[in-house]
């Protein structure tokens, strides 16, 4: 017999949920899980990076607000 349906695809077969979470847990394993320092160093890059983004947000909609009263007001 053939693994392949009357269209010719290969027929796909079920994974029982033993063998999903065996493989989860396989696929965890190979995960290169970062250090104490690396997550403290990511964290610092990432806070720095937001609070430059609210700070051009916030200049941007002080700017067009101030903008708009003159134009309108």
């Amino acid at each position: 017999m053939s693994d392949r349906d009357k269209d010719g695809a290969p027929v796909q077969t079920r994974t029982s949920p033993i063998t999903f979470i065996r493989q989860v847990i396989a696929e965890l394993r190979k995960v290169v899980w970062p250090t104490r320092p690396m997550v403290a160093s990511y964290f610092v890059v990432v806070l720095v990076f937001v609070l430059v983004m609210m700070a051009i947000v916030s200049g941007l909609d002080y700017g067009f607000g101030q903008a708009m009263f003159k134009i309108f007001g």
